[in-house]
Formats: structure tokens, sequence, C-alpha cells
């Protein structure tokens, strides 16, 4: 299937059984459903990425003032390194931008190098650290925190 037959829609409550098994089969430490049902009250912005059969992905952050702050970005792992988190992360920033965001924040565990690329590719670059941020097997792991100025992405491509 062409990538260009990809849906994005608005997260629902309806969507938290498969965003959920998603959020579980992604992350060693998932989000639990008490947080991701919080996730779709007022403020926060949800998408769902759908192509070909199952949830691909979903990405999840919440506009403050004039920042977005991406709180969760997940593609399913056997469709990851296809563009996939490129592609909704841009239609992220677009809705956000359209929203009045200048800006956009996130953490991103030091460890997770794949996402870092993503992230550095699209621009973000590293502006502070917080440490033990994350739970890991090993007790607690590192975040970096990373920031877009939103202001240069005005002209994202029609089709990231």
């Amino acid at each position: 299937m062409p990538l260009d037959q990809r849906r994005l829609r608005p997260m629902t409550l309806d969507d938290l059984p498969a965003v959920m098994a998603l959020e579980r089969l992604a992350h060693s430490h998932p989000w639990t459903e008490g947080i991701m049902r919080d996730c779709l009250k007022p403020g926060y912005s949800g998408k769902l990425l759908e192509w070909d059969g199952p949830l691909l992905g979903f990405g999840i952050w919440l506009m403050q003032l004039d920042e977005c702050h991406i709180l969760n970005l997940c593609i399913d792992p056997s469709r990851q390194r296809q563009g996939h988190g490129r592609y909704l992360l841009q239609w992220m920033l677009r809705d956000a931008i359209a929203l009045g965001a200048r800006m956009s924040l996130l953490e991103v565990r030091v460890n997770n190098r794949a996402a870092i690329a993503l992230y550095e590719a699209m621009g973000y670059a590293e502006i502070g650290l917080r440490p033990g941020y994350y739970p890991s097997k090993q007790g607690r792991e590192d975040g970096l925190v990373m920031a877009l100025d939103l202001q240069y992405l005005r002209a994202l491509p029609e089709t990231p």
C-alpha cells in the first residue's frame, strides 16, 4: 500500500484499548490507562496514524501558551524506521503551529537513539538534562530535554 494512503485522525476515548495495546508493545515502561485517559481531556491533542491494518501509531501533545509539548510519539515497533514517526510528528507540529505554537519541547530517554536521531533531523536541539526522569530496568534513566523553534517551520512540506 502506498505511503500516501496513511490516514490521521483525532484520538477518542473509543480508541483507548488499541492505543494502550500499542503503548504496551512499544515501551518497557508504558503509560497507564489513567494517564492516557487524562490526555484525552481538553487542552491535550492526540492523533492516530492508521495505514494498512491495525493502529500504526499515535501522538499526544499539550499546548501551553505558545508552546507545544510533545508528550508521547509511538509507532508500532515492527513498523519503525520507515518514516512513519517523522510523518506523524510533522502533522502534530503543523496542528500546533495552527494553534499558535512558536516553540516545541519534549523529553526523550538518553538511550533512545532512534528517537533522538528523528528529533535532531527535524531540527530539535538538546537544551537540558533531567536526571533520573524515566523509570528503567536498572532503576532510573536520564531524559534529554529538546526544543524546536517553530517559527522556522511555518512552511512544512504538504506531504511529509
